[in-house]
């Protein structure tokens, strides 16, 4: 066994690797050696006096040395695959980087793309932009789709790199052509928005679907799980904090329940286990561990995920169909759903019973009614491919759009596949191609979303950020307002400060396309303060209108309402402007503090107005307040609002 290593080595091995080589002595590394090889046979070479035994002899030590130099690559990397995918701590993790140190020094391009991917985003602290691109682009004259793609990616935000779209554009065609699933994802998203490119949702759609083709296949093979995205703009106070993440303390005291009997947190700790989520470590074991502590205590939902784990197989649970036709009996005797979904799989496909399309549609659909979305997937496949039943494309569409509503990810692409062929249905690109994209998102890259929460939570904000801007330019919409949310902070070095708030609008508009009203008044913040582009009130106004009518934004009618009451970008409305005061109070309680003292505010002025000065306006115009004052004067008159209250309320009490 490997003995375990530390970060430090990995950091030591890599500037090796940088100062001593340069990325071509890197590539050629077997010429060098192939070159030693050589003259360790000299003597017997020079032995042989025919010149055309020379030469044959010549090439076979050349082509073995090769052989064995490329299997000696090979093997590490595939070691190093190996104890990463099974890797449960950050030892492992290191153990395996090492591994694919060695073989990159070797020359093994894959093991070479791992090391390049360590330095671009940061992990274990090794981030070196210049060797990363270093890196990538000798890998790019290799042919290497995935460095082509990082090069298109770096290419676009001009990070370590000019900015230049085009030439990130031809990038991703390359890593597209190649294979690169990213740039398939990245091109898919260009054109189906129009980003450097002209709009043209064929195009999109054809790059989305080869991505999603794969996505699928993965998932019928075992079922996928989406990861969590951390959305930043709500997290910034605590980030220790959320729902999508489980601290430890939180952990700690789930686990105290669970020993003390509580089967509810049984059964949801052994779900957590069983698949990895909430930042926990995918374990089997544990997850059975619980899941038979609840069906003990009588829980259909634990004896149906037990049976599961014995329909798939895992090593705490080996592949067993009798006992897994067990487990969901009982669960199923017992009206549970998942329970009686797994009978219906066991029928569907013959595992240790006969198949039986009828028994197996009857389990689905009794499922199916108690709202399981993977018994109305599979009711839909069954229509929709005319398993057992006449194919009927309307009952299958019925059912697939059912799960589809509970985010069943198979659900999702057949129904991309019906609106992109119009079968079944009337054929819809743009609505085909926005279904692909949501089953393109749940590809293993999603999982670089932890990662760049973890590291941004511990303060690697260079780390976190160029994580967030990949999956940002996948399309990702969560990942571009995350993005952009931390380039307004200013708290990156990895990109030129002046350029941060342009890119942050840029994300922020992206995010605000794809509905998220956060960034649609971010946008018309930017726009008012003069942030990344110049100031615009009108600009501001509109974002502030759209965010207000189409997703009723308290922040967007308070921030008009302003606007309204002095007149900036629009006409001067002092009835709006309370009209949309009270609107921000009734729509979100954490407005009414701001809209009291604003509203206070208003009614002051134009009571001061209407009354002391009415005899005045000729002499003393209320407009050179600005000049008199200062631009902030209306704050100035809050501040003898507030102190006026006090005053009275101490007199009250008093």
């Amino acid at each position: 066994m490997l003995k375990l290593v530390s970060g430090n080595k990995i950091k030591q091995y890599l500037s090796h690797i940088l100062e001593q080589r340069t990325s071509s002595n890197i590539i050629n590394k077997r010429e060098n050696l192939l070159e030693k090889k050589k003259n360790q046979h000299k003597i017997t070479i020079k032995e042989i006096q025919n010149k055309d035994i020379l030469k044959r002899n010549k090439n076979h030590l050349q082509k073995q040395a090769e052989k064995n130099f490329t299997d000696e690559g090979d093997q590490l990397f595939k070691m190093g695959i190996k104890i990463l995918q099974q890797s449960k701590s950050q030892k492992q993790k290191e153990e395996a980087y090492l591994l694919f140190a060695k073989a990159a020094d070797m020359g093994n391009l894959k093991a070479m793309e791992k090391m390049a991917d360590a330095l671009l985003f940061g992990n274990f602290g090794l981030q070196n932009i210049t060797a990363a691109i270093q890196l990538y682009e000798s890998l790019a004259k290799e042919g290497s789709c995935k460095a082509q793609n990082a090069l298109g990616f770096l290419s676009s935000y001009g990070i370590g790199m000019e900015y230049d779209q085009a030439k990130a554009l031809i990038y991703y065609t390359f890593g597209s052509a190649g294979g690169s699933m990213m740039s398939q994802m990245i091109l898919g998203y260009r054109y189906l928005s129009g980003i450097n490119v002209l709009q043209n949702c064929e195009v999109a759609l054809s790059h989305y679907k080869k991505v999603a083709d794969y996505i699928a296949d993965t998932l019928e093979k075992s079922e996928g799980v989406p990861v969590e995205k951390v959305r930043l703009t709500e997290r910034a106070e605590n980030l220790s904090s959320n729902s999508e993440i489980l601290d430890w303390d939180r952990y700690q005291y789930y686990k105290f329940l669970a020993e003390r009997g509580d089967v509810q947190i049984q059964v949801s700790l052994g779900q957590l286990h069983l698949t990895g989520r909430k930042g926990l470590d995918q374990d089997d074991y544990k997850a059975l561990y619980y899941f038979l502590k609840a069906a003990k205590a009588g829980s259909a939902n634990a004896m149906a995920f037990i049976g599961k784990m014995y329909l798939e197989g895992n090593a705490a649970a080996p592949q067993n169909n009798a006992t897994a036709f067990k487990y969901f009996s009982v669960a199923a005797s017992k009206g549970n759903a998942i329970g009686l979904h797994g009978l219906g799989l066991l029928y569907f496909y013959g595992k240790g019973v006969p198949v039986n399309y009828a028994e197996a549609l009857k389990y689905f659909q009794k499922a199916a009614e108690k709202g399981w979305p993977n018994a109305q997937f599979q009711l839909g496949f069954m229509y929709y491919s005319g398993s057992g039943i006449w194919k009927d494309y309307k009952l299958a569409f019925k059912y697939f759009y059912l799960a589809s509503q509970s985010g069943q990810p198979l659900a999702i692409y057949y129904l991309a596949e019906m609106y992109a062929t119009g079968r079944g249905v009337v054929r819809s690109c743009r609505t085909a191609a926005e279904l692909y994209k949501g089953v393109c998102e749940l590809g293993h890259w999603a999982e670089k979303f932890l990662t760049a929460y973890f590291a941004y939570k511990d303060g690697d904000i260079d780390s976190s950020l160029i994580q967030y801007a990949l999956l940002a330019e996948m399309g990702y919409e969560v990942a571009q307002s995350n993005s952009a949310f931390i380039l307004e902070s200013k708290k990156a070095n990895i990109l030129e400060k002046e350029k941060m708030y342009s890119m942050a609008l840029l994300l922020w508009n992206r995010a605000a396309i794809q509905g998220n009203a956060f960034a649609r008044v971010k946008i018309g913040d930017y726009h008012y303060y003069g942030y990344g582009t110049k100031k615009d009130y009108q600009t501001a106004a509109t974002h502030y209108s759209i965010a207000a009518d189409k997703y009723h934004s308290a922040q967007a009618m308070f921030n008009l309402a302003y606007m309204y009451e002095h007149g900036l970008g629009i006409a001067k409305d002092i009835h709006l402007a309370r009209r949309l005061y009270d609107m921000a109070a009734q729509t979100s309680p954490d407005a009414h503090i701001p809209v009291f003292f604003a509203l206070m505010k208003l009614e002051t002025m134009y009571l001061l107005q209407d009354t002391l000065f009415f005899n005045f306006t000729m002499r003393w115009k209320w407009l050179e307040m600005d000049t008199t004052i200062g631009p902030c004067w209306d704050l100035f008159v809050i501040g003898l609002i507030v102190a006026g209250l006090i005053f009275l309320l101490r007199n009250h009490h008093g």
